[in-house]
């Protein structure tokens, strides 16, 4: 266990649904269907409190063309510990965002556009600042194993679908070779009927040719009080090639986890209202506002410059002169490490 106590989202309104609370949902939803108007437009109360979310129909789903959105992202919350690795499905990620939790220890959420892998995991719990940051996607599906009792109203009320094993238990399945709770799988494709496509990826970053400048970088760590993550240069393979607490980082497959480009992002990292139960605080990360940042791409490190204006639009990274800063094609992995004070 990582300390903090969770539960599913649907926990905690389990035994409140009555014959009533169907009838009136059922007319409630009859009334919207007759009058024209969709969930979609108008939430709708089930009964417990939550806004009933429709699955996303098939052609809002497929039928794409390529770099053209078709439905929401997919962000899975993964562990990260050493009993959770080798890590299922991380390589097929478009983006992955490393995360401080408590007692200095990390975490990873992982954002899928352009495929969808078979299986991703082992899923954790969600934490209050992945809202923030997941408010620069369209309505995100977050996979997620639960999450503090006390939160539980704020991701209801986030524009996102939660999707943990009590909202839809036909997508995740415990592995019998690993020992709970490091053995948690999402079957991605029975919450996305397909990938959405990467302009999805409504992130703020820009892709394309290297900036001139830059210096040479063969390795880069970063630390964490109780956690460390190695990025490594592979000439060979034109990737850098990531250690996770002085281990190379594998899927279970044997896939060497190796991103295209690598964002350290300096944010402020503060105490949130969340503790563990052991006492820990739950640290909160930042990820509106500006600061400096480090971008790694083909062997070179780029001194950078990010911006998020607002929780609704993506981080920009630029150069010291104000020029947008490309990132190679490829994962993209974005490490926020906390900022000098």
């Amino acid at each position: 266990m990582d300390g903090v106590a969770t539960v599913g989202v649907g926990q905690r309104v389990r035994g409140r649904r009555t014959a009533t609370t169907a009838a009136v949902l059922a007319a409630t939803i009859m009334a919207l269907l007759v009058a024209g108007c969709t969930a979609r437009h108008r939430p709708v109360d089930d009964g417990r409190g939550r806004e009933v979310r429709p699955a996303p129909s098939t052609s809002a789903t497929t039928g794409a063309g390529p770099g053209t959105a078709s439905g929401p992202v997919l962000a899975v919350k993964i562990d990260n510990v050493g009993a959770a690795r080798p890590q299922t499905g991380l390589d097929a990620a478009d983006v992955v965002y490393a995360e401080q939790v408590e007692g200095g220890l990390s975490r990873l959420m992982a954002v899928y556009a352009a495929r969808l892998p078979a299986v991703v995991g082992p899923v954790r719990s969600a934490r209050e600042s992945d809202l923030e940051l997941l408010r620069q996607f369209d309505r995100p599906t977050l996979a997620f194993s639960g999450a503090q009792h006390k939160l539980l109203p704020l991701i209801d009320r986030a524009p996102l679908r939660p999707a943990t094993p009590d909202d839809t238990p036909d997508a995740y399945f415990r592995a019998g070779d690993r020992p709970a709770p490091h053995n948690l799988y999402l079957r991605p494709r029975r919450l996305l009927s397909e990938p959405p496509g990467a302009a999805a990826l409504t992130t703020g970053f820009h892709y394309g040719a290297a900036p001139s400048g830059g210096r040479a970088e063969s390795s880069r760590t970063v630390r964490y009080p109780s956690a460390r993550f190695t990025f490594t240069w592979s000439a060979d393979r034109g990737r850098w090639l990531v250690s996770m607490d002085g281990r190379p980082a594998e899927t279970a497959d044997g896939a060497r986890v190796a991103p295209a480009t690598v964002v350290v992002q300096y944010v402020t990292v503060r105490p949130s209202a969340y503790h563990d139960v052991l006492g820990n605080n739950t640290p909160y990360t930042e990820t509106v506002g500006s600061g400096t940042a480090e971008v790694l791409r083909g062997g070179r490190a780029y001194d950078a410059v990010w911006k998020r204006a607002d929780a609704s639009g993506g981080t920009e990274f630029s150069t010291a002169d104000g020029e947008p800063l490309n990132f190679a094609e490829g994962q993209v992995w974005v490490v926020f490490a906390r900022a000098a004070r």
